[in-house]
């Protein structure tokens, strides 16, 4: 592996989940930081939840973008260093960069999101049909009981299935981002599951 390529695509993909989308769109249109209000999650669902879908959507759609960017890149980039050949690690250390610069962005104090945007993007560049197979448990899960944050886990526990199922005779190498993303959710949601348990998880759909 060409160490230059290598720390250039890993640079790249944590400077992309850093970008703040959600901090950022709040100050600039909204004077609000939602990091200090609803939740304190610098995600989707809390924006939604402080400043409205108006301001949630581009939030959300930048979040992806990052993810699927971070992946997309890396080929251009080894190109560009006149590489031929892109390790078959890179997708998984890319995958492990734009999530930390998501959950700890250096242009936000390293006080982010939880990455499931972002993952959701690094899912349609590697695995469309897995990703929207496991967003189709994200909705189903989220309409029954109401809870982002359980909707969120089971999406992402049931993704590596769907990729194993879908890509039963792949190499071993193209499980890793997803088993990853299977640790990783649960991981960033340790305060949701909590709550989930102790029954006081903030519901998605208020009662009027």
């Amino acid at each position: 592996m060409d160490w230059v390529a290598f720390i250039v695509s890993l640079t790249v993909a944590y400077i992309l989940g850093s970008i703040p989308t959600a901090v950022w769109v709040g100050r600039l249109f909204y004077d609000t930081d939602v990091r200090e209000h609803g939740s304190g999650n610098a995600g989707t669902t809390n924006v939604i939840r402080v400043l409205g879908y108006k301001a949630a959507i581009p939030v959300f759609v930048i979040d992806v973008l990052k993810g699927w960017l971070a992946v997309f890149i890396i080929p251009y980039i080894f190109e560009m260093l006149k590489i031929d050949a892109v390790p078959r690690i890179m997708p998984v250390l890319a995958v492990v960069a734009v999530v930390l610069g998501h959950v700890f962005p250096l242009f936000a104090g390293f006080r982010g999101g939880k990455g499931v945007a972002t993952l959701l993007g690094v899912g349609l560049a590697l695995y469309p049909y897995a990703t929207l197979s496991a967003l189709a448990i994200f909705v189903i899960v989220l309409l029954l009981k109401n809870y982002v944050s359980l909707a969120s886990i089971s999406a992402s526990i049931s993704f590596p299935l769907f990729v194993f199922f879908l890509f039963p005779t792949a190499n071993y190498y193209l499980y890793f981002p997803a088993v990853a993303v299977a640790l990783f959710v649960p991981i960033t949601h340790r305060k949701n599951i909590k709550r989930l348990i102790e029954g006081n998880e903030n519901k998605f759909f208020k009662k009027k």
